[in-house]
């Protein structure tokens, strides 16, 4: 089993890496939230990795941290859930606010991510709401409240027409302004809508 790569980063994508490393180049399929804290093409990386095996194929999934290799392997152990589909929803989610949306029941906040359907999110909160309370990281469960506040900031912004990653970066680079500090939605919105760059 492959644990992480750790060489250099030959290309990038949103959606895929190459990692050369020592001469062996390995094709990575990566969430975006992994792509956005990549360094340049040409510098060193090291990525956690989960090697998938199919019948025709054996697929490398990479990932920045412990927390998002961890809640992608509990994502593809729900039954209609497969590798690229987790990939997807860890994309359209930071991590902390997959698991609040699960542990808390937000179905909303689930379904707003593309390609979770009512029954697939149904099935995230049955089958992994007691598995990620368990999750200990350095960002703890939040608030319900603030999971909605971030997920009505979100809706507010696509549907002024901004792309869904746009509107998120943008939302988390807010969050990470304030420092901790409360926001009301409608300052949250105004803020992110100054970050967008569109």
């Amino acid at each position: 089993m492959i644990s992480y790569l750790h060489g250099k980063l030959a290309e990038k994508s949103p959606t895929e890496i190459t990692v050369d490393v020592n001469g062996v180049a390995y094709a990575v399929h990566i969430p975006l939230s992994t792509f956005e804290v990549l360094g340049e093409v040409g510098t060193d990386v090291q990525i956690l990795t989960h090697l998938h095996f199919r019948e025709d194929a054996m697929q490398l999934y990479g990932f920045a941290t412990h927390a998002e290799r961890d809640l992608f392997k509990l994502l593809i152990s729900i039954s209609g859930i497969g590798p690229r589909m987790a990939q997807g929803i860890l994309s359209g989610a930071s991590v902390n606010e997959l698991r609040n949306y699960i542990f808390h029941g937000n179905f909303a906040g689930l379904m707003s991510i593309q390609g979770v359907g009512k029954k697939t999110a149904e099935r995230l909160v049955v089958e992994l709401r007691d598995k990620v309370g368990k999750l200990e990281y350095e960002v703890p469960l939040e608030e319900d409240k603030a999971a909605a506040m971030r997920n009505e900031a979100l809706l507010a912004l696509t549907s002024l027409g901004y792309a869904r990653a746009t509107a998120e970066k943008a939302i988390r680079t807010v969050l990470q302004e304030s420092d901790g500090s409360e926001l009301a939605v409608e300052e949250l919105i105004k803020r992110a809508l100054r970050r967008t760059n569109l």
